[in-house]
């Protein structure tokens, strides 16, 4: 069976008995601040799991995308070299919120394996909890699987946390037969890849406290999860995932680019991680991941290096990696529609960034050879990966596929000590702390009403105390505390899609909430602030009003926002879609795919466009429907967010813009008054930027523009008509004299450079010469190069001091830096003196130096440290 036909076989038979059947949601998680990726069908049902969310729906069955690549889960490491791990993979799962439990999971599975799929009984082999005796008698009495091959395994206790939702789970193994090396589970000899873990069967069923104490949860559930690539290769009769047909194609393509005959290609540990990641990196970056340096995007960086790394392993020449996408396209573009129809945007990330890699790549190689050469033993030190990785864009696991081909280790303790070295000093960049949503949860649900009112009377139905990063389930909150306000129904907007949380207040009588923020968790809106006049308490009436001039100002740029996207696609093409906005009360910003700078002339033409929708003053309307329907009906979604069923539809103008948005919005186009674009940058590979202001901000912007416009034609005595031109002229002048005074300093230098030459002192054949100039820091090269045409062995050392700071450069003739080095020398006078810098064997500065007292001796003592330099 292929696998696409298993796929389909899978959700259709969960479809039959009552499942939704839903489709895969993106690779970065939208639920779950915590996680780099979704690394498993259940991430985007861990609300409803939880019994945060209620999805109109009891049952579920999924084929969700995964990887598995960074954070917790990662398995990079192993791919190509086993038969089994992934950085990609589809995972099948069916699920219950609180519906069915053991015995159907348990029948439903064994149906499907045995009756669907006819894998032969005598080969499959499973695990449960000890504890799980009620499983156990499932497997044993009713599905009728031997005694002695339903084994108990510690292992077999699924967990979210350390406290929270637990239970036990139970795993079905394939046994591929005792030609292949391995045990059964729990054995010595598991790890082996003769039993092939396929389907985890979860039963999240407790809730532990913090004193480890199991709780039975009020709505246990069901959270499964089947490999799609393991079980096609039980159903292929083959050992190995990559010898599935899905593989097998993607395998071949790049074995004809590295020229290896076909019949060896499968066996092939280089080609095996080629073919696995280019579906990882095609996937996440059309779940809009780019490659760069931080969180999710280095990790996507990781695996195109690692693929390119084994590409150039195999001799591949050339630019490679993104001429795969195509095979993959054809493979899997069918079933995820995504790849296909962004397949020119991932080919074109991937192209830029095999460029950008191939420029390194062979000063990196260098630098690990030459360390592997003057090795004493067989580690590469923890301080040679980290320089790979922090100057060269090495990932580590690059220098560990090098040390192990050569039968080398990795010092991995001292590269993570320098690792959080970096950390800490970068701490404050970290994006992955649970929020304040993820730490305050709610069963309860919220009628929001923001969309037609500004204020509203409510009940108190929960409060959270914060403190510091601390936050506690109260009754009641006294005056003067910090804490999160839960309402029964709120005009409050909570920050989603982009835009920023509504602030205003909650009153009861003298006792006042003052919201400064409100952000969403589940189905709940969380008003977060402080408490001034008394006490709130659980079951207060309260009157919940907004800032309706500031809700006011977000609603102009919300709906910018939405008039900004559409013209970008009119201008730069269909391929332009949303990576990200953020709208405010001063500001929007909007981030979308594109492979090159916006131009100005393209600016000025969407600036345009938008400002003739807002003119037209067309309405905007809203419309609740289906999600389907809205689709069909020319809807743009933004790929990677979570809809439900029902969604709610923007109209802006005769069609101009249609898009899913729960945001709050201006009545008509005219409204926005007048949107004017700030700035356009690039932020990622493939991803630009646009900051623009619209209504009275705009107006000020045009203002300030404005009177700086005047001041410069007061200042170049010009019309503002032809400020331009005198600009130019001024540029061009100071240009002229620059040029004149680098000549100048030059003239100085060599006039200065014989005068200083005579001061030079002999050590053996060698001048050295240490002296303080009369210029600045900037004639100190120059002179540096006028004495070293002068003085030849030579050593160099000058100085200069400006506003109480000095300045150092050295210079070593490069015949003499096998014993003389500058930034040795610059170090022995810099240090007498607090200057601090490096350099090269032949040349280094050195700046911040502040005791200008010890400046004479430091350099009269330049001598004698390069005399016992030289051995003289």
């Amino acid at each position: 069976m292929r696998i696409a036909e298993l796929r389909n076989a899978y959700l259709e038979f969960f479809a039959s008995h009552g499942h939704r059947r839903v489709a895969s949601s993106a690779l970065v998680p939208s639920n779950d601040p915590t996680l780099l990726f979704t690394n498993a069908g259940m991430v985007p049902f861990k609300d409803a799991l939880l019994g945060h969310e209620d999805l109109g729906y009891r049952r579920a069955t999924s084929a969700q995308r995964c990887v598995r690549a960074g954070g917790k889960h990662n398995d990079l490491e192993n791919v190509g070299y086993t038969a089994r791990h992934l950085t990609f993979f589809e995972m099948l799962g069916n699920f219950s919120f609180g519906d069915y439990f053991k015995e159907e999971t348990v029948s439903w599975a064994w149906q499907f394996v045995t009756e669907v799929m006819e894998l032969p009984v005598d080969r499959i082999c499973v695990t449960h909890h000890p504890s799980d005796d009620e499983t156990r008698e499932l497997w044993i009495r009713k599905m009728g699987v031997p005694e002695d091959r339903v084994i108990p395994h510690e292992d077999n206790f699924w967990a979210m946390g350390d406290t929270g939702p637990c239970g036990p789970c139970t795993e079905l193994f394939f046994d591929h037969g005792p030609e292949v090396a391995g045990g059964p589970p729990g054995s010595a000899d598991e790890d082996g890849d003769r039993y092939l873990e396929f389907w985890n069967l979860v039963f999240p069923q407790f809730d532990r406290s913090p004193d480890g104490e199991l709780a039975p949860l009020p709505s246990p559930g069901v959270d499964t999860g089947m490999g799609l690539e393991r079980m096609a290769a039980i159903l292929q009769h083959k050992h190995s995932v990559f010898e599935t047909d899905l593989f097998e194609k993607l395998i071949f393509a790049a074995a004809d680019r590295a020229r290896i005959p076909r019949p060896e290609a499968l066996n092939n540990a280089s080609l095996r991680v080629i073919a696995d990641h280019i579906r990882s990196s095609a996937f996440l970056i059309a779940d809009g991941v780019m490659p760069g340096n931080e969180d999710r995007s280095y990790v996507l960086r990781r695996i195109i290096r690692r693929g390119l790394r084994h590409g150039h392993r195999l001799g591949i020449q050339g630019e490679f990696f993104h001429s795969l996408v195509a095979p993959l396209v054809d493979e899997m573009g069918e079933a995820h529609p995504a790849i296909a129809e962004r397949q020119d945007t991932i080919e074109k990330a991937l192209e830029t960034e095999e460029r950008r890699f191939n420029e390194t790549l062979h000063q990196g190689m260098e630098l690990l050879n030459r360390s592997i050469a003057s090795l004493d033993g067989t580690e590469i030190p923890g301080e040679v990966a980290f320089r790979l990785y922090d100057t060269y864009g090495f990932p580590v696991d690059l220098t560990a596929d090098v040390a192990r081909e050569r039968e080398l280790t990795v010092d991995m303790a001292g590269f993570e000590t320098e690792m959080e070295a970096q950390r800490q000093r970068a701490r404050a960049a970290a994006k992955f702390d649970a929020s304040l949503a993820q730490r305050v949860r709610s069963a309860t649900s919220v009628d929001f009403l923001g969309y037609d009112s500004a204020a509203a009377d409510a009940a108190v139905v929960e409060l959270f105390r914060m403190q510091g990063e601390s936050v506690e389930e109260v009754q009641e909150l006294a005056d003067g505390e910090e804490g999160v306000v839960l309402l029964d129904r709120t005009p409050f907007y909570a920050e989603s899609g982009g835009q920023v949380g509504d602030t205003g207040s909650l009153t009861a009588g003298a006792v006042e909430f003052a919201v400064r923020d409100t952000l969403v968790s589940a189905s709940q809106h969380l008003h977060q602030g402080r408490v001034t006049g008394g006490v709130l308490a659980v079951g207060d009436r309260v009157s919940a009003a907004i800032d309706a001039d500031r809700r006011g100002t977000v609603a102009l740029n919300h709906s910018g926002t939405h008039l900004l996207h559409a013209a970008l696609r009119r201008v730069l093409g269909d391929h332009v879609t949303q990576k990200g906005s953020l709208v405010a009360p001063d500001r929007l910003r909007f981030d979308f795919s594109h492979g090159q700078p916006v131009t100005e002339a393209e600016l000025e033409e969407i600036e345009a466009i938008v400002n003739v929708e807002v003119q037209r003053n067309a309405p905007v309307a809203t419309e609740q429907m289906g999600f389907e329907d809205a689709l069909a009906a020319g809807a743009m979604a933004l790929f990677g967010e979570k809809y439900g069923d029902e969604v709610r539809v923007l109209r802006m103008g005769d069609g101009f813009s249609v898009e899913l948005c729960g945001g709050t919005h201006v009545q008509r186009t005219g409204d926005i008054a007048l949107l004017k674009i700030v700035s356009e940058t690039g932020i990622a590979s493939g991803v630009r930027r646009i900051a623009a202001v619209t209504g009275l901000a705009a107006r000020d912007y045009v203002r300030e523009n404005e009177t700086t416009l005047a001041e410069i034609s007061r200042i170049v005595k010009g019309a503002r008509g032809e400020v331009a031109k005198r600009v130019a002229q001024l540029a061009d002048e100071n240009k002229e004299l620059a040029k004149q005074l680098e000549a100048m300093r030059g003239k100085l230098a060599a006039s200065a450079g014989a005068d200083l030459a005579a001061q030079a002192e002999r050590v053996g054949e060698v001048q050295v010469l240490a002296a303080q100039v009369a210029g600045d820091a900037k004639s100190l090269p120059k002179t540096l190069d006028s004495l070293r045409a002068k003085l030849d062995p030579c050593v160099i050392v000058l100085a200069a001091v400006e506003g109480g700071r000095i300045s150092l450069i050295a210079g070593v003739s490069k015949g003499l830096t096998g014993q003389v080095k500058a930034v040795e020398a610059i170090g022995h006078v810099g240090s007498q003196v607090g200057a601090k810098g490096g350099g090269r064997p032949d040349m280094a500065r050195a700046g911040g130096g502040d005791d200008v007292a010890a400046l004479p001796g430091a350099l009269s003592s330049l001598a004698g440290w390069v005399s016992t330099q030289l051995g003289d």
